[in-house]
């Protein structure tokens, strides 16, 4: 390999591996936990979320629990208004979610999720 060729390979590297310790990537992951979100989505299937955007209604996203903020739960965005945005779960005998809580600051939502990728027999789009 000539030199020029791997320096540009070691910046790269370098680069990415910065955007990745700065959580600047724009891409995430997130694990469906419960049944609050079934028959769309089990527990146990794992998403990519896309950080930044506006979310639109259906939309699904992950949010930061506004109990528990460390905690991220899945739910379908159910509306948008001055106070907040309403986050519901498709499952509402099984979900915790803005019929609870309330409406969610537009902060707590950390990406909406576009693609599964476990388990291999339901990948596919969101």
């Amino acid at each position: 390999m000539r030199r020029s060729t791997r320096h540009y390979l070691v910046a790269a590297g370098a680069v990415f591996g910065g955007l990745l310790l700065r959580r600047s990537w724009p891409l995430g992951r997130v694990e469906v936990i419960g049944d609050s979100m079934l028959p769309a989505l089990a527990s146990g299937d794992r998403l990519l979320v896309v950080r930044g955007g506006r979310e639109e209604v259906g939309d699904v996203v992950a949010v930061a629990d506004p109990r528990t903020p460390a905690r991220i739960m899945v739910k379908r965005v159910g509306a948008r208004g001055a106070e907040g945005i309403t986050v519901l779960g498709d499952n509402a005998a099984a979900s915790t979610d803005s019929r609870v809580l309330g409406p969610v600051a537009p902060a707590a939502i950390r990406g909406r999720a576009v693609y599964r990728y476990f388990p291999e027999t339901r990948r596919g789009r969101v």
